[in-house]
């Protein structure tokens, strides 16, 4: 009998002695807490929250100061952890609201400033190092006359003052127009699957 309630003693000193590597390992793996979220999650988080203060910046250039990135902390339906989402903050309703209901234009240059954004950041990570270089696909056609002037505003700013390479790649004329060195991309005429390219310098 003294044997068994030495025995259990100890397993009891044990047991106080772990709780808190229990609960650091339930963290780490994203089981406690009041937003649940995993070690490399809360880094993500993190540098997450970088990214859009970033594109805040650039989409604050296109969208005239309209709208406005949050990360959004909430859980969402069929989600079981928080904070990589996002929502879209609109002044002129004074709330903010799912990346869901923007228009295909909206969309278009709030990832543009998402892109953006994020070689900032990684650029102003790296040292040395610099993303010289950024290919767009497409998505100018989606956007009215207005913005995809304000859109290719920054872009050249981007160009320009900063002293980064940018490719669109497009079918809208408007935009065709003010590329300065252009490369014409079209299907051969008598061979199926060939194409030609023509260099503009």
């Amino acid at each position: 009998r003294a044997q068994v309630l030495t025995a259990q003693h100890r397993v009891t000193q044990l047991d106080a002695a772990q709780q808190p590597l229990i609960v650091l390992d339930k963290l780490l793996r994203g089981n406690a807490g009041v937003h649940p979220m995993t070690l490399i999650s809360f880094v993500l988080d993190y540098w997450f929250s970088q990214v859009v203060a970033a594109a805040n910046h650039r989409l604050a250039q296109i969208a005239g100061g309209r709208y406005q990135l949050q990360v959004d902390q909430d859980v969402q339906k069929g989600e079981r952890r928080s904070g990589l989402s996002l929502r879209v903050f609109d002044s002129y309703t004074g709330s903010s609201r799912g990346t869901g209901t923007l228009s295909g234009g909206e969309t278009f240059y709030v990832s543009l400033s998402l892109a953006l954004g994020l070689a900032d950041v990684v650029q102003a990570e790296a040292g040395r190092g610099s993303l010289q270089t950024l290919f767009i696909d497409e998505g100018f056609g989606s956007l009215d006359a207005d913005i995809l002037e304000e859109v290719i505003d920054m872009l050249e700013q981007v160009r320009a003052g900063e002293d980064r390479v940018i490719g669109l790649v497009s079918h809208v004329e408007v935009l065709k127009q003010r590329i300065d060195r252009p490369i014409t991309v079209r299907r051969h005429p008598q061979r199926a699957g060939v194409s030609t390219l023509e260099v503009h310098v």
